[in-house]
């Protein structure tokens, strides 16, 4: 369609074509299923269960779960998760079932272990509240150790950024204004027929961030399209193919069907400061995160794709010759997805607290300096660490009282054999909560305060926590 549109124009496109499929397969955190198990006999009004060792809430009556794609298992977690457990169902595999409850007088079954399949089950329904965003934001990591996120695993100091979606062939790029997708739209989901029931949670379309809440009958659904996934050290999650048919209704929409991965931008964002508000380094186009490196100040690094292309084009394929064959056929919604959402992040909880509120002073060095003098400081000063910067106030190392103690007492000459190089660091606006894990992990008292340009803000140590939490437990 876009080709044609560049080649022969609007107006040709719009008498030549009739239906655009499109489509996209990635990870979709906010998602699972509602299953009904029927009666058991005695029946059981169940309190917790457990579907191959997974958490499933129980929101309704007596027999009603909802695995969540994202629980992990209690016995493999970081493995197997909600989402794999949805799709070994789907794969008509066995899973096992296990569930307490107090008992009453017309459910006084009190524990239950039982195997199923999917066919045992009344209803099976997928219902994932946020599926399909519009675009998603290009992950990198600024901080100096290697973090695991929801998009994925992240190398210190930009060392590799990682995004995720379809582009120019993702549903609701091709759709920005949501014409023809909304309540009732008819779609492909997870190689059945699924619907859009409304926009999704966290449905954001007034920044490009829209995205839709879907449903379908996961009895019917192809294990082809749907995986349960891992993340490293992050947790589980289920990969959805989701396709959306777009009717070529108007000159209107023929423009926005010849959207190019050109026109598609997204942020580059610093997933190492962890705060709501990460910081964003540049704006991108999806021409260049499909090229596989992309600029990040100023160097180049290697951009990885958390989604599939070539099971979007697969989806795509599929939803088209459904549609020729007549299997599959186009709804009008019922009602429009809502254009001027606003997204408001949660208000701001008790007890949070940040590196701004208790960072202090460095005491300083230059690597140059006579030992004697940098330990008069320390003393002065009543200080156990002293951060060694360059000429410009970068930093350079870290010393401790002890380091320097040893110096001292082995007669030496200069500080260079008793300097840390490889230092953590914090950022001024990091929560402390990461800060005592980071000290925690590597069985350290202090973490020297540096700006984006590695600029000595100050430092903060464990005896500052202590103090600002006076004996809460951070976390």
């Amino acid at each position: 369609m876009k080709d044609l549109v560049e080649s022969s124009g609007v107006k040709v496109a719009l008498r030549d074509v009739d239906v655009v499929t499109t489509g996209t397969f990635g990870a979709m955190c906010s998602s699972g299923a509602v299953i009904n198990l029927g009666h058991a006999d005695p029946p059981i009004k169940i309190e917790k269960a457990w579907i191959n060792d997974v958490p499933v809430s129980h929101p309704g009556a007596a027999v009603d779960l909802f695995i969540g794609a994202s629980q992990m298992s209690e016995t493999d977690p970081f493995e197997y998760g909600g989402g794999h457990a949805i799709t070994d169902l789907i794969g008509g595999k066995e899973v096992e079932l296990r569930a307490t409850a107090p008992g009453t007088d017309c459910y006084p079954r009190t524990r239950l272990e039982v195997t199923l399949t999917k066919d045992d089950l009344n209803q099976f329904y997928l219902i994932n509240f946020r599926n399909c965003y519009q675009r998603y934001a290009c992950a990198t990591n600024g901080r100096d150790e290697i973090i695991y996120t929801y998009m994925g695993k992240l190398l210190p100091h930009y060392r590799n950024a990682n995004y995720s979606g379809s582009g120019e062939l993702n549903p609701l790029a091709n759709d920005p204004d949501y014409e023809t997708i909304g309540l009732g739209t008819r779609i492909f989901l997870n190689g059945g027929v699924g619907y859009v029931i409304g926009e999704g949670t966290q449905h954001n379309p007034t920044t490009g961030f829209g995205n839709i809440m879907v449903k379908g009958d996961a009895k019917a659904m192809d294990p082809e399209f749907i995986r349960g996934a891992s993340f490293t050290r992050y947790g589980t999650t289920m990969y959805n193919g989701i396709g959306i048919p777009i009717p070529v209704l108007n000159e209107g929409i023929v423009q926005k069907l010849a959207v190019r991965d050109e026109d598609i931008y997204t942020d580059v964002v610093d997933y190492g400061v962890p705060r709501r508000g990460r910081p964003t380094l540049r704006k991108i186009n999806y021409k260049e995160l499909k090229s596989g490196r992309i600029d990040v100040n100023g160097q180049s690094v290697k951009a990885g794709s958390l989604s599939s292309i070539r099971k979007a084009q697969q989806v795509s394929e599929a939803l088209k010759h459904w549609i020729e064959g007549g299997r599959f056929f186009l709804t009008a919604p019922i009602e429009r997805l809502p254009s001027d959402t606003v997204f408001k992040p949660m208000k701001q909880p008790k007890g949070a607290a940040f590196v701004e509120n208790i960072v202090h002073e460095a005491v300083t060095c230059t690597e140059d300096e006579d030992i004697e003098a940098v330990a008069a400081r320390l003393i002065n000063r009543n200080a156990n660490h002293v951060v060694v910067v360059d000429g410009d106030g970068r930093l350079a190392g870290i010393i401790t009282s002890w380091d320097l103690t040893k110096s001292i007492a082995n007669g030496g000459d200069g500080l260079g054999d008793y300097i840390v190089r490889a230092v953590h660091t914090a950022s001024i606006n990091e929560p402390l909560e990461a800060v005592s894990k980071t000290l925690a992990e590597h069985n350290i008292s202090a973490l020297p305060v540096i700006d984006g340009e590695r600029r000595v803000l100050g430092i903060v140590t464990s005896e500052d926590i202590s103090k600002l939490v006076g004996g809460r437990v951070l976390g």
